[in-house]
This record gives structure tokens, C-alpha cells and sequence, in this order.
């Protein structure tokens, strides 16, 4: 028997390569959902919500058995430097090059939370759904105004969520995280592995 579709409801090509460190290649569905902040909605209720949302758009479009991943992953920054809660202000992708680089400025030196959603929906006779959700605290180095500069002219930052990329090799913007490093990337591996196999979804989590 072969093993059913493993469906990724995310156009992100990380997502799809950190998928690939677990011995999945997904086929991708990208989700149409509503994706607007709703008012008095807490941060990590919003990306819950989301990854729910994504990962029942692209299930009701399957009527053969499979197993469905959805993530959604927010920047949050607290108002103030004293500490880190959930209510804190979400940062999102930069829409042009000044937006790049006043979320970066403000996260010069600080640290903010990484929390992505995960939701796996197993389609069939047997059908499951988990969802899970991972924060990871992110202190970011003191870099210089030069080197906002040049890594915005990279164009590295405009697809990802407060502008960074934590992998980057020439930037290097963190000095330091306090949880999963994958979840920064956008999707925790260990929780992830954990979650597929609670569902009987094979993977290699070596």
C-alpha cells in the first residue's frame, strides 16, 4: 500500500525544505483565507486561527485520504523592553524598503517572540486533526544602520515576517534564541515530528 499525499497548505519554500530534513516532499496547495488581524485578537489566537483556517480551506478542496500541514508564524514585539507577553505587536512582511528598515531598527538589541501555528488534519475513514503551537524567544545583536543597509539591498528581507531571516550567513541577525531555532525559520521541526507521529504519519526525525 502506498502511503497517502502529504499536502503542504503553504507556498513557502522553506517550509518545504525543512520538510524535506524529515523525508516528506509535499505536494503544495496554497490556502485562500482571510488573512486580517481581527480587532481585540491576541496575537497567538490570530495565528491558531489561521493555521486552522489554511489547513480547512485546502482539505475541503480533497476528497481522497491525506494528510494536511498548515503553519502560520507571527513576529511579536512587546511595547516596551521590560518584557515579552502575547499581546505584544505583530510584525509582519516589510512592504518596501523604509518599512524593512524601521522594523529592524526597532528590533536592534531586543528581544521579541517567534510563534508559529502548526495544523495537521488526517483525511480519510480515520479522520484527525492537532493543532500545536511553538514560541521561541529571539534576542537580536546590536548590528549597525550600515549593515541594515546592506542587507536590505540583498533583498533578503521582503518575504519574511519583521523583515530577517534568521539562516542569513552574511547578516547574521541574532545573538541568541531561547527555544526551537526551526520555528524561527517558520516551522518546529521537533514539535512537528512529534505531532506527525501522535497521527501515524512515518517520518525521519534523525
Amino acid at each position: 500500500m502506498s502511503p497517502i499525499p502529504f499536502i503542504l497548505a503553504s507556498g513557502s519554500p522553506r517550509r518545504r525544505e525543512l520538510l524535506a530534513t524529515l523525508g516528506i516532499e509535499p505536494t503544495v496547495v496554497k490556502p485562500v483565507v482571510d488573512e486580517r488581524l481581527r480587532e481585540g485578537e491576541a496575537p497567538t489566537a490570530f495565528v491558531r486561527r489561521l493555521s486552522q483556517e489554511k489547513a480547512a480551506d485546502v482539505a475541503s478542496k480533497i476528497s481522497s485520504p491525506a494528510t494536511v500541514l498548515a503553519a502560520d508564524t507571527v513576529v511579536i514585539l512587546a511595547a516596551d523592553t521590560i518584557g515579552i507577553d502575547e499581546q505584544g505587536e505583530i510584525l509582519g512582511k516589510p512592504t518596501d524598503a523604509a518599512d524593512a528598515r524601521a522594523m529592524l531598527q526597532r528590533l536592534r538589541g531586543r528581544t521579541h517572540r517567534v510563534c508559529t501555528a502548526i495544523t495537521l488534519l488526517k483525511l480519510g475513514d480515520d479522520e484527525r486533526r492537532l493543532t500545536k503551537m511553538v514560541c521561541t524567544d529571539v534576542l537580536m545583536r546590536d548590528y549597525s544602520d550600515g549593515e541594515i543597509r546592506d542587507y536590505i539591498a540583498s533583498g533578503d528581507p521582503f518575504d519574511k515576517a519583521g523583515s530577517y531571516a534568521i539562516q542569513n550567513e552574511a547578516f547574521h541577525p541574532v545573538a541568541q534564541i531561547d527555544g526551537s531555532y526551526t520555528n524561527v525559520m517558520g516551522l518546529p521541526l521537533e514539535a512537528l515530528a512529534e505531532a506527525l507521529k501522535r497521527l501515524g504519519v512515518p517520518v525521519d526525525d534523525r
